[in-house]
This record gives C-alpha cells, sequence and structure tokens, in this order.
C-alpha cells in the first residue's frame, strides 16, 4: 500500500495544487489529510495564495481517495464545503502487524499519547515540523507542512511506500526524513511445508 501524507494546508491554493499534482503522480492510494485544511489560523499569517474556497474545490475533485481528521482550526463551517468527512479527531489504518494512529497532534502527540501497541505509528501534524522517527518501540511521523513550514524546514509532504516512511520537500521532491515502520515478523518453516 501507498499513501501520501498531507497536513497544515492553511488554505493555501498553490501549496494543495502542487501537493495534488505529485499525488496523482505518485501511484498513491489515499491521500491522508493531518488535518488545518482551509483555515489560517488566528496565531498565523495568511500563507501564500490564501483561497480556502478553492482549496475546498480542489480536495473534493479527490474526494474519494482522501482519509482525514480535524485539525484545531478546522471548523464545523469547513466541512460545509467539503464533500469528505472531516470532524474525527483521529482515523486508524491497519496495516499487517501494525497500525497508523492519524491525528492533527493538538490533542495526541509525543508528549500525550493515545493508547499504542509495539510497531503502531503516530502520524501528525500541528507543529509544522517534519519527523520521521522510532523511539520506545513507537513510531513517529510528520510530515511537516505543506504552506507554512517552520524551523528553517521547506515545505513538506509524506509518503509510505515498501514499508518506509519519508518526508518529501514539496517543490524538489527531497528527502528531509525517513523511517523504516516494517515491523519484525517470525516466518515459521517445518518439515512438512512446501
Amino acid at each position: 500500500m501507498k499513501l501520501m501524507f498531507v497536513s497544515d494546508i492553511h488554505g493555501s491554493l498553490p501549496a494543495i495544487e502542487k501537493a495534488l499534482a505529485i499525488f496523482a503522480q505518485s501511484g498513491a492510494q489515499w491521500l491522508i489529510l493531518v488535518g488545518d485544511l482551509l483555515n489560517h489560523g488566528p496565531r498565523n499569517a495568511l500563507p501564500e495564495g490564501y483561497d480556502p474556497a478553492a482549496v475546498a474545490q480542489r480536495l473534493n475533485g479527490v474526494a474519494d481517495k482522501i482519509i482525514a481528521v480535524r485539525g484545531n482550526c478546522d471548523s464545523e463551517f469547513d466541512q460545509l464545503l467539503l464533500h469528505f468527512p472531516i470532524t474525527a479527531p483521529f482515523a486508524q489504518i491497519l496495516l499487517p502487524g501494525q497500525r497508523l494512529f492519524v491525528t492533527h497532534g493538538h490533542l495526541f502527540n509525543p508528549d500525550n499519547l493515545p493508547p499504542l501497541a509495539p510497531h503502531d505509528a503516530l502520524i501528525f501534524g500541528h507543529t509544522h515540523l517534519p519527523v520521521a522517527e522510532k523511539r520506545d518501540g513507537l513510531y513517529f511521523f510528520n510530515p511537516g507542512s505543506v504552506s507554512m513550514p517552520k524551523g528553517d524546514f521547506e515545505a513538506s509532504y509524506g509518503m509510505l511506500n515498501d514499508g518506509v516512511l519519508t518526508v518529501h520537500t514539496l517543490n524538489n521532491d527531497g528527502v528531509i526524513a525517513q523511517v523504516g515502520i516494517t515491523p519484525y515478523l517470525t516466518v515459521c518453516k517445518t518439515d512438512n511445508a512446501p
């Protein structure tokens, strides 16, 4: 399974157009939106090309391929513009031997974990800082922000491909961070096995 992760769009039309072009060419089956889709939020400056209605229209064009969670800047009013659900605080994606727990990051995050099993991955946004690491038997992944990156990072998005979570730069597809998440599987072979 190949997945693309986009977080913290904050209503930037140029950012989502670039991300959707990458999604269309990537071969990813699902576009996972990690919150803060349409509004810039009261503490943020307006991002380049701020046009929430146009962002909603572009996202609605791929609504059947989207899994989304609610960010702290998303509202019930935003849901009226979108043709896919955005009000859930988290989503869970099951992979063989592990779970991806997707949440925006303002409720659950590395400092306030939901109940997770060994080898599970916490996928979050909110900080606008890319992360791909394994710590204490868990995986932590933040695709950064496509519109308002922080910490001297470039605008970025994430991919899960062949058991590897990678944060890519939005404009030149460079790799910022990556971590392999394939859990250790024991294969037993008996004398009677073919």
